[in-house]
C-alpha cells in the first residue's frame, strides 16, 4: 500500500488474486502487518461475495430480473462486474445513466428510476435510447410527453413502509385512487404506460410489505386491461432487500414471501397466455433494484488511530457512568464482538476515557451514520487480551467539524496510536456520497478474487495478465506509465501473501500481477450477452445442485469454479 512516486497513480487499480477462499479480515491483518504499510485508510473489496450474492439472487428470485441501484454504491469495478454476471441497472439521473453506459451496457438494460426527473435528464433518456422512466403524478406525464414521446413509463404507486430503515413514500408513490387517474391521464396523452412499480422503503424490517404492494399492484394491471384495454407487462418490485453479511436467513425469508405473492397475484402462465410471448417488448417481466443487497458486504474498511485523547473522569463520573453500565447490557455485548473475546462488567475501568480519531469519518465512508442510519461498530484487529481493562471511549473523524463522530460511546481496551481498526459490511451508502472534506483523502479500494476470477475477469481484463516475473524478465516495472485510453491494474501481493501464510490456516498465495484495463471497456465484455454464457453454465451448476437438497432456500449458494 505504500504511494509510488508514479505519474500513473491516479489511474492504479490494486487487484489481488488469491488461490484459496477469501477472508477480508485476514487478508487486512496480513496487509497491516507489514511495518513499512501507508496508514491511509482502505476498503477491502471481495468480487467474490459480489458473485455468489447474483447466483444467490437469481437462485431464490428466479422470476426476478435485478436492476443494481446505482447511487448504493457507484465503484466502477463493482458496475463492471455487475454488468458482465448480467445484471440490469437502476437509475436516477443524467450522471447516473451516462456512468453505466459508457460500461457498454445497452440503454434497454436501465430503467430511469426516479418519479420526479429534471427535463434536461428526460430529454437526455430520449436521446441515448433509455426509454423505461417511472412516475407518480400528473405534471411529470406532461414532462415526458414533451420530451421522450417514445417512453415506457412505470407507474411509481405508495406504499406501507412503516418497518423500514429509510422510508420514501412520504415523498414518492400515488395512492390507489390517484393511481387510477393517473392511468386514464396517460391514456387521454397517448404515453405507452407499461407497467406499475413500487419501494417499500430501504432496509425494509417486514417482508409482508411485499405482499401488500404486489396486490395492489395486480389491481392496477386488471384496471388498466378492463377500463382501457392495456396489457401492462413491467412489475417492478423496487429495493429494501439486506445486503450484510448476516443477513442470509431474511433475504431468505423476503424471497419467501415476494415468490408467494407472485404465484398469487402475477401466476406465470396467466400472464404468459394474456401478454403473449410474440413481442419480446410486450413479454411479461418482473423487476427489481437491489442495492445494498448486493454492495453492503462485499465492501470492508480499515481505519488507522491516528490520535487519541485520554481524560479522567470524577468520582461522580464513575458512578454515573457504573450505573448507567449496569442497566446496558448490550455495551457488554457490543465490546464482546468488538473485541473479539468474551468480556463482563468486571473489566471495566472507570477513571478515564478516551476519543480515538481515526483516518475516516462522517463526511466519507461513515456518511451513511447519517443518510442511511446506519450503526457500525468497530472490529480490533490487535490482539487485546492480555490488556484486560476495558474504557469508555468515543471514535471521532479526522475532520475539523465537531459533528464527525463515528461511534459516540463503546467500551474498549486502551489502544495505541497507529493501530488499526476494522468496520465490515460498509458497502452501501458509503463511498457514494463520499467527500474529501478538509482535502482529507478518501479510502482507496483494494479488490480481491479466488476461485471465480477465470470466469469473471474478462469484465474487466482488456488484454493480458502479466506476472511480475515475466515483467522483470523484460526489464519493465510492474507499475508503468499507463496509455491515454487505458489503466494499468497492479497488484503486488507476493510479500503480503507470505505474512499471511504465516498467521492463518489458508496460505493467502496471491498472484502478482499487472493487466491493462480499457476505461470504458469497448471490446464488449460489458455488452448485452457478455458473460452470459459463463455465468448461465455457472448459474445452472449452482441451482443443479440446490435443486437436489430438500429445501433449497436453506442452502447458501457459492460460485463453484
Amino acid at each position: 500500500m505504500k504511494e509510488k512516486s508514479n505519474t500513473a497513480d491516479s489511474s492504479l487499480i490494486d487487484l489481488r488474486k488469491f488461490d484459496c477462499p477469501i477472508n477480508s479480515l485476514e487478508i487486512i491483518k496480513s496487509i497491516v502487518s507489514n511495518q513499512n504499510v501507508d496508514k491511509d485508510a482502505f476498503y477491502i473489496v471481495d468480487l467474490e461475495d459480489i458473485c455468489n450474492k447474483h447466483i444467490n439472487w437469481i437462485t431464490r428470485l428466479p422470476r426476478v430480473e435485478p436492476h443494481y441501484a446505482v447511487k448504493c454504491n457507484t465503484d466502477a469495478m463493482l458496475l463492471k462486474l455487475l454488468a458482465f454476471l448480467g445484471a440490469s441497472f437502476d437509475c436516477a439521473s443524467k450522471n447516473e445513466i451516462q456512468r453505466v453506459l459508457d460500461l457498454g451496457v445497452a440503454p434497454h438494460r436501465i430503467i430511469f428510476a426516479n418519479p420526479c426527473k429534471q427535463a434536461s435528464n428526460v430529454k437526455y433518456a430520449y436521446k441515448v435510447g433509455v426509454d423505461y422512466m417511472t412516475f407518480d403524478n400528473e405534471a411529470e406525464l406532461y414532462k415526458i410527453k414533451e420530451h421522450h414521446p417514445r417512453a415506457k413509463c412505470v407507474l411509481r404507486i405508495i406504499t406501507n413502509d412503516e418497518d423500514a430503515i429509510c422510508r420514501f413514500s412520504m415523498k414518492f408513490g400515488a395512492d390507489m385512487e390517484t393511481s387510477l387517474k393517473l392511468i386514464e391521464t396517460a391514456v387521454e396523452l397517448g404515453i405507452d404506460l407499461v407497467g406499475v412499480s413500487f419501494h417499500v422503503g430501504s432496509g425494509q424490517m417486514s417482508p409482508k410489505a411485499f405482499t401488500e404492494a404486489i396486490s395492489n399492484a395486480r389491481q392496477l394491471f386488471d384496471y388498466a386491461r378492463e377500463h382501457f384495454g392495456l396489457k401492462l407487462h413491467l412489475l417492478d418490485l423496487g429495493g429494501g432487500y439486506p445486503g450484510s453479511s448476516d443477513s442470509g436467513d431474511f433475504f431468505s425469508l423476503i424471497a419467501r414471501e415476494i415468490n408467494a405473492a407472485l404465484d398469487k397475484h402475477f401466476p406465470a402462465d396467466y400472464f404468459r397466455e394474456l401478454n403473449g410471448t410474440d413481442d419480446d417488448d410486450r413479454k411479461f417481466r418482473i423487476i427489481a433494484e437491489p442495492g445494498r443487497y448486493y454492495a453492503c458486504s462485499a465492501f470492508t474498511l480499515c481505519v488507522n488511530v491516528i490520535a487519541k485523547r485520554v481524560m479522567n473522569q470524577s468520582a461522580a463520573q464513575q458512578k454515573h457512568d457504573a450505573d448507567v453500565l449496569a442497566k446496558d447490557e448490550q455495551q457488554m455485548n457490543n465490546a464482546a464482538a468488538m473485541c473479539g473475546y468474551p468480556v463482563d462488567a468486571s473489566l471495566v475501568d472507570p477513571s478515564k476515557s478516551i476519543m480515538y480519531y481515526i483516518n475516516d469519518g462522517v463526511y466519507a465512508s461513515f456518511n451513511c451514520l447519517f443518510y442511511d442510519h446506519a450503526e457500525c461498530l468497530p472490529i480490533l484487529i490487535q490482539d487485546h487480551t492480555e490488556s484486560s481493562k476495558l474504557y469508555k471511549s468515543s471514535i471521532w473523524g479526522p475532520t475539523c467539524d465537531g459533528l464527525d463522530v463515528v461511534v459516540k460511546e463503546c467500551l474498549l481496551p486502551e489502544l495505541k496510536t497507529d493501530e488499526f481498526m476494522v468496520f465490515k459490511n460498509m458497502g452501501a451508502y458509503t463511498i457514494s456520497g463520499a467527500v474529501a472534506f478538509n482535502g482529507i483523502p478518501l479510502a482507496r479500494c483494494i479488490y480481491v478474487a479466488s476461485t471465480s476470477w477465470d470466469t469473471i475477469k474478462n469484465a474487466f481484463v482488456d488484454e493480458s495478465i502479466v506476472d511480475s516475473e515475466s515483467l522483470a524478465a523484460s526489464g519493465s516495472p510492474l507499475l508503468s506509465t499507463s496509455l491515454p485510453s487505458t489503466m494499468m491494474m497492479a497488484a503486488s501481493a507476493a510479500s503480503a501473501a507470505a505474512t499471511a501464510a504465516a498467521s492463518t490456516s489458508c496460505a493467502l498465495a496471491a498472484r502478482s500481477m499487472s493487466i491493462q484495463l480499457d476505461d470504458h471497456i469497448d471490446n464488449g465484455c460489458a455488452s448485452d450477452d457478455s458473460g452470459d454464457e459463463a455465468i448461465k453454465q455457472l448459474a445452472k451448476d449452482v441451482i443443479n445442485e440446490v435443486e437436489a437438497k430438500e429445501d433449497p432456500l436453506d442452502v447458501e449458494c457459492a460460485i463453484t469454479c
